[in-house]
């Protein structure tokens, strides 16, 4: 490529700078959605209950187990009333197979939880806890945070459209400049 047909700098940067923010979005979604596809439910902790192992606004990945399996330390996730979609994750101090119940109680709470958590409350068991990332995906899920993604999307795709733009009328500014010198 000889110097009058390199690309406009304008045109790699706007390529460019699209191409990150895609990448950026790509990557902050990630933690997300992958662990959906993979069989794992996430929760963001509200609560300091789990302090000081699991802190609030953490990210936690919930992986299926069976509740009779499950031992005295797990930390799982449960419904935390029948007709409520409230999900609390709390460590187990025992597994009564006999009566289908588990009694639970949070790291930072003085006491076991009053009410045993059913079989049927039992979503799954922790698989990995990220600190700080759940204040991230409550951003990211919100209203707000769809919208902005959304913006990022578009903002990028722009980007790229001018960046092409650019580049197309350089090259016809270049060939008209070729054309007038042959």
């Amino acid at each position: 490529m000889n110097r009058k047909e390199r690309k406009s700098p304008v045109a790699v940067l706007c390529s460019a700078l699209g191409t990150v923010l895609l990448i950026l979005l790509v990557a902050l979604c990630l933690p997300l959605t992958l662990p959906r596809v993979m069989g794992y439910d996430i929760y963001t902790v509200v609560s300091g209950s789990m302090e000081p192992a699991i802190p609030t606004g953490s990210l936690v990945y919930i992986e299926n187990a069976q509740p009779e399996e499950i031992k005295e330390g797990d930390v799982i996730a449960f419904y935390g009333a029948r007709d409520s979609a409230a999900v609390i994750t709390h460590r187990v101090v025992e597994n009564n197979t006999l009566m289908g119940q588990l009694t639970t109680k949070g790291d930072a709470n003085e006491k076991a939880d009053v009410n045993p958590v059913e079989y049927e409350d039992f979503i799954g068991k922790l698989a990995l806890s990220v600190p700080y990332f759940g204040n991230l995906a409550q951003i990211f899920t919100s209203s707000t945070g769809k919208i902005g993604a959304g913006i990022v999307i578009l903002a990028a795709l722009l980007l790229q459209v001018v960046g092409g733009a650019v580049e197309s009328f350089q090259n016809k500014k270049n060939k008209k400049h070729r054309d007038r010198r042959e």
